[in-house]
């Protein structure tokens, strides 16, 4: 079967991609700079990276680490990225460095060293606010919420003559509105591999990730998955922080769904395609942190309702997945109550520290919350 180099391959979702891909007979080889804000201080490969996949350290930007990851290699997944919408909202240069000029060094290896398939992570971010529809049923490009419409915690989407919106599954034909500076490094990094890959004819996909959770998330990391930020909360015997009322809807898609994914997308013949990767359904935050609670038996620990909002944060997005179902045959199988009962099995036994109020005011700080 071919190599596969996964960037990115010890974290959260390159290391379940591992395990599905090693599972279906590849060869997988991770690279992966054990960034302490995932992996702590210690820096020392994570316990639960399959010992059949090889291990090289080594950072994405760095051309010498890239020559030795890429040797052999049939195929690409490339999912090294720093996540986090509010962090990469001051610290910028840092985001821009590890995300676009880290695509950019890869691709310029993969120029000189071509591979069969290139798959790269992209995100549910790029939409901004999701598709809608008026009160006429007219599917609507929702505008950004203005700083006064914040201010005064109106926080529900409105039609140009303030009428309400109803939020609709968002497909992959809407026009990307990009709020954060993390949403442009990863809309910059899908346009370059599909861009590159298609000048080098290296046949090339994107996946927009929607909310991803399961096990093996960074708990400790403040600007992690929200699912997983909840967990640090309540693993503390700290309440849930909910932005805004609350009622902001995302799509919440197991991790296993994910790696199952990626695979999907490694073996398609589907070239210079986008596609989302979510459940298909809406949650609101607020029922999530309930429901995380409840299988977590910590019913006492109510979310607590900041009433409060953050520069670059959207009010809903969900994924419309039928392109990903007709073209990969991509299927979520993981249904959200079962995901979250295996997620609390496995944080019973999970060191979590909470910095998630300490991040809050670096962001305040910055008149990033208000």
């Amino acid at each position: 079967m071919a190599r596969v180099l996964i960037t990115g391959g010890a974290g959260f979702i390159g290391s379940h991609a591992a395990d599905t891909l090693l599972s279906a007979g590849y060869e997988v080889r991770l690279l992966d700079n054990l960034t302490t804000q995932v992996h702590g201080t210690s820096r020392k490969p994570p316990v639960y990276l399959n010992p059949e996949a090889e291990l090289s350290i080594g950072d994405v930007t760095d051309p010498l680490a890239l020559d030795r990851a890429l040797r052999g290699v049939d195929k690409v997944l490339h999912l090294a990225s720093a996540v986090g919408v509010g962090q990469s909202m001051y610290d910028m240069v840092s985001y821009v460095h590890t995300n676009e000029v880290g695509t950019a060094t890869l691709l310029e290896a993969l120029a000189k060293r071509p591979v069969a398939r290139l798959v790269v992570a992209s995100s549910m971010s790029i939409y901004g606010e999701g598709l809608c529809q008026d009160g006429s049923k007219a599917l609507v490009d929702p505008s950004e919420r203005s700083s006064q419409q914040l201010r005064n915690r109106r926080w529900e989407l409105q039609d140009e003559n303030g009428g309400p919106l109803t939020p609709l599954p968002t497909p992959e034909t809407k026009q990307p509105t990009l709020s954060s500076v993390y949403a442009l490094n990863k809309y910059a990094q899908e346009r370059l591999c599909l861009m590159v890959g298609k000048a080098y004819g290296i046949p090339t996909a994107a996946l927009r990730f929607f909310n991803v959770y399961g096990q093996r998330q960074a708990l400790s990391n403040p600007y992690t998955g929200v699912l997983a930020i909840f967990a640090a909360r309540l693993r503390n015997g700290r309440s849930p922080m909910v932005f805004e009322d609350g009622l902001q809807r995302r799509d919440f898609v197991h991790v296993l769904d994910v790696a199952n994914a990626c695979r999907l997308a490694l073996e398609s013949e589907h070239n210079g395609e986008v596609f989302n990767i979510g459940s298909g359904q809406s949650r609101s935050i607020l029922s999530v942190a309930s429901d995380l609670a409840r299988v977590m038996d910590r019913r006492d620990l109510k979310p607590l309702i900041t009433g409060k909002y953050r520069v670059g944060d959207i009010r809903h997005c969900f994924a419309d997945i039928e392109k990903s179902h007709r073209l990969l045959k991509f299927s979520p199988r993981i249904e959200f109550t079962c995901g979250l009962e295996e997620l609390a099995d496995y944080l019973a036994d999970q060191i979590a520290d909470d910095h998630v109020e300490r991040a809050t005011e670096e962001l305040a700080s910055r008149g990033l919350v208000a």
